[in-house]
């Protein structure tokens, strides 16, 4: 993946910088709160290399990358003023949206910054107590003290990180926020958890367990962002840095010891008992909601409203039985993927999946596999939904359950050796794991090779076939000779490329802006018959940022062929140390396999450069 071009793609398709209201981003996710949705260009996004989808939920406009979204958000950093580590959820958010959708999107911010230092300590601590389990290290050693100190740290001291990611996401001072949680925590406060006739200033209350804690710091880190607010319109200047936190550490912490705690310690235990309840009455049920239901809100970027309950889980109880059966739902849809690996004949399918199989089955990443290949197959998705049903009430009728907070995953399964049933921990995980993949292997599923097009076709025009007319005026040479590996060995798509003579874009057909990138480099066009067309003006030219660029046309607009599309100064792109070589490629290659016609040498905007040859054109020769 390039990300500077992915970057570039999402940010022109979400309908530029300007429609972006604020951009963070979560394990696979770029999640967009934009002012206008009707303006994002859903076809373009996706069809952007490296977008697995495009989801809408909890009032975000959410693009799945899948493992390098990492990556390609701080290459939108370079480019805008969101991405790149910046802190995006303090720029205005706009309408608020519905009480849910605020919820799943405050938990995902404050949550999404610790995910993989939570899941790679857990994932440490699972491996310390396998280690334990086998016989393999003792507890009354050094050493076992410092891996369980390094490995636990972290969920002890959980107030502490989400008292910094509540700060931001509520706008509030980050030290200050630290200061409660580490009064929280503070040594000789947590002796008193349990003890009788605690007071302050007379008024009694019960000392309650903060460590591994949510609810306290997070309502407490949002009461004092109003309380900030309201000290620093009213302090004077002089003061008010120093009085305010000193005000709000001073009410903050007593209200959490004699209000929030208390409540918060009812609620989580009551919560706690709920889901024991629930996996001691009816293991089976409680395991097959969660094996069968967890993807499908993976789908909908819900799954982040079930982390607090992991967490609560485990402070009101010490381990996570919630945990157990999504292992089964995120293994059975990595086998289902693998049986499409085995089964497919296309060979673009296989190297889709292949990556996408490895990816579920060792880290848990299940999203290239359900949004590239299950789900659009259809049948694999639901076949994996059956082999995390079952799997995941045989696992919890197992009792098993998880000391540690982890990411379900190959990877990840010793946290839960040695905490329930181990053989029925066995069972589940075989039949997670073998039904979706046998049901997909053998009954199989509807292919695209089944309405793909021979690697030969030739011919003039026909059905679907899209004339292509040379969009500048210049000189015609294979992509071949493109000096970019890219656009040269055809990964981005099959064309041809031109060596300008003059500094004009013009329309190549009939059809509709896909993507009109901001720094003017590439315009994406979509025919009326469905053929998608990049027009890259020159190699690396993103890098100059719109300079020496003129765009004249937007995202979404109606455009005649000949219409001008962006003028280019090519002496000045040139002195600037650039080659402006323009490959012209097709980009949806699965509708528009082959290319006949093609020119070569000098050649006029408007004369015919290519045919793109439809499928149905290929199927019929």
């Amino acid at each position: 993946m390039d990300y500077s071009k992915t970057a570039a793609g999402v940010l022109t398709g979400v309908g530029g910088e300007e429609n972006v209201r604020s951009l963070v981003h979560c394990a696979t996710r770029l999640r967009f709160v934009l002012k206008d949705e009707s303006k994002a260009n859903e076809a373009a996004v996706k069809g952007v290399p490296g977008v697995v989808t495009v989801a809408r939920a909890g009032g975000q406009y959410q693009v799945v990358i899948g493992n390098d979204v990492p990556e390609v958000y701080a290459e939108i950093g370079k480019i805008s003023k969101f991405g790149g580590g910046q802190d995006d959820s303090a720029v205005d958010e706009g309408p608020k949206g519905n009480l849910f959708n605020r919820f799943i999107k405050m938990i995902s911010s404050i949550f999404t910054p610790l995910l993989w230092a939570l899941a790679g300590t857990g994932l440490l601590k699972a491996f310390l107590a396998a280690a334990v389990t086998f016989g393999w290290i003792g507890t009354d050693n050094s050493t076992y003290a410092v891996l369980n100190a390094l490995s636990d740290g972290l969920i002890n001291f959980l107030p502490m990180a989400l008292a910094f990611t509540a700060a931001r996401y509520f706008k509030a001072n980050e030290f200050t926020a630290f200061a409660i949680a580490a009064a929280l925590l503070y040594p000789t406060i947590t002796p008193l958890v349990g003890a009788e006739g605690l007071t302050f200033f007379g008024i009694p209350f019960t000392m309650v367990t903060y460590v591994s804690s949510v609810i306290p710091i997070i309502v407490i880190v949002w009461l004092q962002s109003h309380a900030e607010k309201f000290l620093y319109a009213k302090l004077p200047g002089a003061v008010r840095r120093f009085v305010t936190p000193m005000i709000v550490v001073l009410i903050a912490v007593p209200i959490v010891f004699v209000v929030i705690g208390p409540i918060s310690a009812i609620l989580s235990g009551a919560l706690g008992n709920g889901i024991g309840w629930v996996f001691e009455n009816a293991p089976w049920a409680g395991g097959a909601i969660m094996g069968g239901f967890w993807q499908v809100f993976v789908i909908f970027g819900l799954h982040w409203g079930l982390v607090p309950l992991f967490t609560l889980e485990y402070q009101t109880t010490g381990q996570i039985l919630l945990i157990g059966p999504v292992f089964a739902a995120v293994l059975a849809q990595a086998a289902a993927v693998a049986g499409v690996w085995v089964r497919a004949r296309n060979k673009n399918l296989k190297s889709l999946a292949a990556p996408a199989t490895l990816s579920g089955f060792l880290a848990g990443i299940t999203e290239p596999a359900i949004y590239g290949i299950n789900l659009p197959l259809k049948r694999p998705f639901a076949f994996g939904i059956v082999g995390g049903v079952i799997g995941g009430a045989l696992i919890s009728l197992g009792g098993v359950f998880s000391t540690a907070f982890v990411v379900p995953s190959g990877l990840a399964l010793p946290a839960l050796f040695g905490n329930g049933n181990m053989v029925m921990l066995v069972i589940g995980l075989a039949v997670a794991i073998v039904v979706p993949f046998l049901l997909t292997a053998i009954v199989g599923f509807r292919e695209p090779e089944e309405t793909a097009a021979p690697a030969v076709a030739t011919a003039a025009a026909s059905g679907n076939d899209v004339i292509v007319l040379s969009p500048l005026d210049g000189t015609v040479v294979p992509l071949s000779e493109t000096p970019d590996a890219a656009f040269a060995e055809g990964s981005l798509g099959d064309g041809v490329a031109i060596k300008p003579r003059s500094g004009a874009v013009y329309a190549p057909f009939d059809g509709v802006i896909a993507a009109a990138f901001p720094t003017g480099h590439a315009i994406g066009l979509r025919h009326a018959d469905g053929a998608e067309l990049l027009i890259h003006i020159g190699i690396d030219t993103v890098r100059l940022a719109g300079e020496h660029f003129d765009v004249k046309v937007t995202t979404g607009q109606d455009v005649k062929a000949g219409d001008l599309l962006v003028e280019f100064d090519g002496d000045a792109i040139e002195r600037a140390g650039y080659d402006l070589t323009t490959p012209v490629i097709i980009t949806n290659g699965e509708l528009y396999p082959n290319l006949a016609d093609a020119a070569s040498g000098p050649l006029a905007h408007g004369e015919p450069l290519f045919t793109a040859v439809s499928v149905e054109t290929a199927l019929a020769k």
